[in-house]
């Protein structure tokens, strides 16, 4: 059985509510509300980055469509033009130019068709460039939202932190001049039983299960020598015996 002197076993219930101290800071830090809101951010940002890759997809497809409306419509614009500038030059015969009065009248319907063609691309196109500048806009206002939590985040993390080194100051100087192989033991049990490994026996009662000891348990204790490390049978923490370790009535 591992012995220690009893102020030294006294003085573990300080180290340990030290450690509950740390153990809670750091909880803190990473369940900060802020994390939470970047995290939900985050979601908003990879919506938007995924309509936002859409629309411009759209956007620049529907910019394709136009240039070749555009063309299509300079194309048939250029065909009348030559056409009938060759009618007023009268160098035609009467068969050409009535060939190619016939042929500025297809070409007439034809640009009237191109150009109705080429006025539903540009409505369209105008359509998804305002959906695609207000997406800018949402997005740009989401990342200003995620700037301001993160800097949150940093702010309270740093405050955390600070408070975090007080309390690892304090406990290496609760821990300097305890007995080493009571430290050892109290550090294992601690990592083994997620963050406590001391608690007060107090009116026969383990302080860290909340388990009343049977009356066996405590004959042993009691009979114990006061320097020998003794452990909750139930939760296996060191016992710390305060001076009332009877069961209460």
């Amino acid at each position: 059985m591992t012995k220690a002197p009893v102020e030294d076993q006294r003085r573990l219930l300080d180290v340990q509510a030290l450690d509950t101290r740390a153990q809670q800071l750091v909880h803190r830090r990473t369940t900060l509300p802020a994390l939470a809101t970047v995290k939900e951010i985050d979601g908003q940002l990879a919506d938007l980055n995924s309509a936002l890759v859409a629309s411009r997809t759209a956007a620049s497809d529907l910019r394709r469509e136009l240039a070749k409306a555009e063309g299509d419509v300079e194309q048939v614009r250029t065909r009348a033009t030559r056409n009938q500038q060759r009618l007023d030059s009268g160098a035609v015969g009467a068969k050409d130019a009535q060939a190619l009065m016939s042929e500025l009248e297809s070409l007439g319907r034809r640009q009237e068709a191109l150009e109705e063609v080429e006025l539903e691309v540009m409505e369209r196109l105008e359509a998804h460039e305002d959906t695609l500048a207000k997406l800018d806009e949402a997005h740009q206002k989401t990342a200003d939202a995620k700037a301001a939590a993160l800097a949150e985040v940093d702010a309270q993390t740093a405050e955390i932190n600070a408070q975090l080194e007080v309390v690892q100051a304090d406990r290496a100087k609760a821990v300097d001049g305890l007995d080493a192989a009571l430290v050892t033991l109290y550090d294992k049990i601690r990592t083994q039983l997620g963050g406590q490994g001391a608690a007060a026996l107090r009116g026969g009662r383990c302080e860290g299960c909340q388990l009343d000891m049977n009356q066996t348990d405590l004959s042993a204790i009691r009979a114990a020598a006061p320097e020998d490390v003794v452990r909750c049978e139930e939760c296996g923490r060191i016992l710390v015996r305060i001076k009332d370790d009877r069961p209460k009535e």
